[in-house]
């Protein structure tokens, strides 16, 4: 299994390219995963979890107040075959200004699989929700 791509708010984004949204507006967010093995693989959740980088060794998780979810912030994936994608969609909201991180994290549901370590290591996803700019009047 392969990240493809993460969008955020349309863009494509990573762990080195930061994505600007304005809080209080609806973040889109999609997460496309492809399978480059030659069998079909599945199940799979997949979880997006919000976190604050203070550059300092701390991470910040407990951020209800500060960034919520429009809809679940967890996907299930049944099955993907061979050479297939997934394409997981959500959305988030950002109630304040500050540099966040998305965490995407991948678990296998099924038991007794070895499953290469790469798959549970998905980068992270750098956003910046500042204050929208009002229209001069």
């Amino acid at each position: 299994m392969n990240l493809q791509h993460v969008l955020v708010n349309g863009k494509a984004c990573d762990c080195d390219v930061v994505a600007d949204c304005k809080v209080g507006d609806a973040v889109p967010l999609e997460v496309k995963l492809t399978n480059r093995s030659k069998s079909p693989v599945g199940p799979f959740s997949l979880t997006v979890v919000p976190f604050q980088d203070f550059q300092n060794g701390v991470q910040n998780y407990e951020l209800q107040d500060a960034v919520t979810f429009i809809g679940s912030n967890s996907f299930y994936i049944d099955s993907v075959s061979p050479a297939g994608n997934s394409t997981c969609m959500g959305a988030l909201l950002f109630l304040y200004t500050g540099d966040f991180y998305l965490s995407i994290k991948f678990q296998d549901d099924s038991a007794g699989r070895d499953l290469p370590p790469a798959w549970f290591c998905l980068p992270s996803v750098h956003v910046r929700a500042q204050e929208p700019i009002e229209a001069a009047a």
